[in-house]
């Protein structure tokens, strides 16, 4: 397990920061096509590991779950269009991925930081999901995400 010394600022009740990113198809996508609409955007370190693959599955599992009760979900990770691409084909994954390579999005909200594993520190994305109202409020953070039970996490 990844040990984090990161986490971030944003809490519950501040205005969410407004991005303009890519997903895996190029498509530009904003904080703004939201609007009027709950939003889980969730962070996770890379594409194809163990808990982001559990963590993504999950999320799609209970994907009707999540549209029924009002939720559009995002994810957000480094890895570029192509790997996306083939991250959404080989899982079935029905919701956008944003390619943040720049780290742009995850730099807004406050999750690239410091992180330890193995004795070793390195700079990476801190799993956390954020809760969007459709008024564009942080609702929650989520920053201790269980990657196979994330919707219900979610859902509480």
């Amino acid at each position: 397990m990844v040990n984090t010394t990161h986490k971030t600022n944003l809490k519950a009740g501040d205005k969410a920061p407004l991005f303009k990113a890519k997903d895996q198809d190029g498509k530009e996508i904003s904080l703004k096509d939201f609007a009027g609409k709950k939003l889980v955007l969730y962070f996770y370190p890379k594409d194809n590991t163990p808990g982001c693959t559990a963590e993504a599955c999950n999320l799609r599992d209970n994907y009707n779950v999540l549209l029924k009760k009002g939720y559009a979900v995002i994810g957000v990770s480094a890895n570029n269009e192509k790997d996306h691409k083939k991250f959404i084909k080989k899982f079935n994954l029905p919701f956008p991925l944003i390619a943040d390579t720049e780290k742009e999005v995850c730099n807004a909200y406050g999750v690239w930081g410091k992180k330890k594993f193995m004795g070793r520190e390195f700079m990476g994305i801190v799993r956390t999901t954020f809760i969007i109202s459709e008024k564009g409020i942080i609702e929650e953070v989520i920053e201790k995400v269980d990657n196979e039970n994330h919707t219900s996490q979610i859902l509480k």
